[in-house]
């Protein structure tokens, strides 16, 4: 189909989203398999797995986050093109790449390359994500409403990539620097409407 075809309509919206959310499932789902048991059975040994269980849970909030933004940004679309379509799978691609680096990174005990990593495998998808949201607020539903939401969301992912390129710096100094970015942005989604988001939508609402 070219990109000027007529769209699908909701029906083809519903098969994308569908699609995105089974994808999503799976990497989380591939993600939880890499936490394995330990053969010792006592809490030493337990205890011994922390980093790969906190490198879990910060990637495990990263895709929530992706899902709910997701879901949320699909509400504006219109009907499904193609450069709809491949900046999705994009940015399912790019997130992808999370369970390695997840993996990775707590098996190297949140060292500096595996932190370097990691961070460029959160960085990927926010620029995918970028793509895609400025793909849907070119062609998708238009309105007050929207640009308020459009707005607000380009704003703070802007932030975002900042935030993770400061932190892609920072761990040079300390991973643990890298990670606190990291996690920073991850609070920065999940944190309900403030005046912080007030201040990206750039208007009293």
């Amino acid at each position: 189909m070219s990109e000027d075809s007529p769209p699908e309509g909701k029906a083809g919206v519903g098969r994308v989203e569908a699609f995105s959310d089974g994808v999503l499932a799976i990497i989380v789902t591939i993600m939880v398999l890499e936490l394995k048991a330990p053969e010792a059975e006592d809490l030493a040994a337990l205890a011994r797995l922390w980093p790969t269980f906190l490198a879990y849970v910060l990637s495990y909030a990263y895709v929530a986050i992706y899902w709910v933004n997701h879901h949320r940004l699909f509400g504006y679309v219109r009907g499904v093109t193609n450069g709809l379509l491949w900046a999705n799978m994009a940015l399912l691609f790019t997130l992808s790449l999370v369970p390695f680096s997840t993996a990775y990174l707590g098996e190297h005990h949140f060292g500096r390359d595996a932190t370097l990593l990691y961070l460029a495998t959160l960085f990927l998808p926010a620029l995918a994500y970028a793509v895609l949201h400025r793909t849907i607020r070119c062609a998708g539903i238009q309105g007050h409403e929207a640009a308020i939401y459009h707005r607000a969301t380009a704003r703070k992912g802007m932030a975002a990539n900042v935030t993770y390129l400061l932190g892609i710096v920072l761990t040079f100094v300390s991973p643990w620097l890298g990670i606190a970015c990291a996690a920073l942005v991850a609070l920065f989604w999940m944190l309900p409407w403030s005046p912080l988001d007030r201040l990206f939508v750039g208007e009293r609402v």
